[in-house]
């Protein structure tokens, strides 16, 4: 049997050709896919100065809060005021029932009338028996009986006039009117109502709210660092205070900043903290006595370490950052911040030091513990 040795050759060099080809198919399904490290931004820390602010919640107050009460007790025939109306001093704002304040004055006056025609007869009697006295026709005794009728009319006269006074006063007491300029507040009782000096709730208040107190306290610790630990006088550190800021409840900034304008000298025991009072003024009105919110004490740290909010986590109430070490494997890392900040920027006080490098972002999402990355090099939180 002839072999074509040409024809085999080919055969086998094409079996080998396929088989090293099946074999490189083979070895590029088997092979794991190479992954690249993703670029995440970065920032190396480095001390620098920031100004920061302290947040503390206060409770607004007019600079004057006057509880309107009647003088004296009786219904309320007209409420002549609303609620949030501005009123002026000496302007009526309540009128109570006059009917018998009207009739006692009338009676008072009946009286007056009375006293004074009595002390006339009285006057007359007088000095008749004195010319008797005189004449040796009565006796002394006589004249003096008239003499004391005289001093008794008179001071009968004296105490009428005075309950006369007394009752006009009592009449003027049923207008009810404004001791200051200010702002109407809630007026409980209406028409109708029994109005009482000894009532626990007052007809109203006026609030004198052309300047505004905002109420606030300060801890014991805050105290200390006001004073410097006590080396200076909360009188000294007060004038030498920034201008506050005001932050209603609603989240608005006012627009006027205010000025510390006393620190108690007692710290409560039941909360262990002060009461301080900041001054703003408030010529628009638009601060109302019993508004909340918070103010803000401008606080200068110098020579710190300020890391992005975004770039921290929380973990069983532990604050921690994505750290890297000199082979751009990130590390977990606990830190510790002050609790005053912006919203945007922490303050480290332990934990990071300069020229550590902290992860930006992907926290909570790409990053983890141990994980190689590409740092990409961010800017540092902005300082003042």
């Amino acid at each position: 049997m002839n072999i074509n040795t040409k024809g085999l050759t080919s055969i086998m060099l094409g079996a080998a050709v396929s088989a090293v080809v099946l074999s490189s198919c083979g070895n590029k399904q088997n092979a794991a896919p190479q992954t690249m490290a993703p670029e995440i931004a970065v920032i190396t820390v480095e001390p620098t100065n920031i100004d920061m602010s302290r947040k503390y919640p206060a409770t607004i107050k007019g600079k004057t809060d006057i509880s309107i009460r009647p003088q004296v007790t009786g219904f309320i025939t007209k409420v002549h005021v609303d609620e949030g109306q501005r009123v002026s001093k000496g302007q009526v704002l309540f009128t109570l029932d006059q009917v018998q304040f009207q009739a006692a004055v009338d009676q008072a006056e009946a009286a007056v009338n009375s006293s004074r025609t009595a002390l006339s007869t009285a006057q007359i009697t007088e000095q008749n028996k004195k010319r008797l006295y005189d004449k040796n026709i009565i006796s002394e005794y006589e004249w003096q009986l008239a003499s004391n009728q005289l001093m008794q009319a008179r001071a009968a006269l004296a105490q009428a006039e005075a309950a006369l006074i007394t009752a006009r006063k009592n009449l003027a007491y049923t207008t009810v009117t404004s001791p200051s300029d200010g702002v109407v507040g809630t007026i409980p009782n209406r028409e109708g109502s029994l109005a009482s000096p000894s009532s626990a709730q007052p007809l109203t208040t006026v609030s004198d709210n052309s300047e505004v107190y905002a109420y606030f306290s300060l801890t014991e610790k805050d105290l200390l660092d006001l004073t410097e630990g006590g080396n200076a006088s909360i009188t000294q550190r007060i004038a030498s205070m920034p201008e506050v800021n005001l932050v209603l409840a609603d989240g608005t900034n006012y627009p006027l900043t205010g000025k510390v304008a006393t620190v108690s000298g007692v710290i409560d025991n039941a909360t262990g903290s002060a009461s301080v009072r900041a001054l703003f003024k408030n010529p628009s009105g638009m601060l109302r006595s019993g508004n909340t919110g918070s103010v803000y004490i401008p606080v200068r740290s110098e020579n710190v370490i300020t890391i992005p909010q975004k770039s921290t986590f929380e973990v069983q109430d532990l604050r921690y950052v994505f750290t890297l070490n000199d082979s751009n494997i990130t590390r977990t890392t606990p830190v510790k911040v002050l609790p005053e900040n912006d919203g945007k920027i922490f303050v480290v006080t332990e934990g990071l030091k300069p020229g550590d490098r902290v992860v930006t972002e992907g926290i909570g999402t790409i990053v983890r513990d141990g994980m190689p990355i590409r740092p990409k090099q961010s800017a540092a939180p902005a300082a003042n």
